[in-house]
């Protein structure tokens, strides 16, 4: 779905200025979007499996829920809009806590170049995960992993194919993150 996004400059500012997210990614211009990783109290991390029809990444394990900022929409407002429509649930504001804000910067062809600012939140899971319901557009699948076996995949140079390709540091800081939540 394409929607208006604020465009950002390099060092993840606001410059004032709205464009299609199409144009964003045709471009290369930096945007802001948002990811929300949810945790069990038990240590488990929640993946969800793009959508095969995806532009970027399908059919790859990635963070619980991710998204785009809507033009003018609060980081917090956008995590708690895309949690609703990805897996179905409602969250508080106060469920959310903020971890960082993160460049990536992934060159998929010639007509899409994306150039993000990820704000990144963790969040409890406290429901079943029978009881999310998928977007079908977006999502594949949902799975609950041990945070201790995510990090043997993501080191493992056959496993970690199955994921997203974010940054290492990215994956360290969400992991540490975690565990000093839990």
């Amino acid at each position: 779905m394409d929607e208006i996004v604020d465009i950002l400059d390099a060092a993840g500012n606001s410059t004032g200025k709205t464009t299609m997210k199409s144009e964003a990614h045709r471009k290369g211009l930096f945007h802001p979007t948002v990811h929300i990783w949810f945790y069990t109290a038990e240590g488990l991390l929640l993946l969800q499996k793009r959508s095969k029809n995806k532009d970027t990444f399908p059919a790859l394990w990635d963070v619980s829920v991710a998204g785009h900022m809507g033009a003018g929409e609060s980081a917090l407002k956008s995590a708690i809009r895309e949690v609703k429509e990805e897996i179905g649930l409602t969250i508080l504001e106060t469920d959310l806590k903020k971890i960082g804000y993160f460049k990536s910067v992934q060159r998929h062809h010639e007509e899409l170049y994306d150039c993000e600012y990820h704000h990144t939140f963790l969040c409890p899971l406290r429901v079943a995960l029978k009881d999310l319901t998928l977007q079908e557009n977006e999502v594949d699948d949902l799975k609950l992993i041990p945070i201790s076996t995510f990090y043997i995949e993501l080191t493992d140079v056959h496993l970690c194919k199955q994921f997203v390709p974010h940054d290492w540091a990215y994956y360290q800081t969400v992991m540490q993150a975690i565990r000093a939540v839990l």
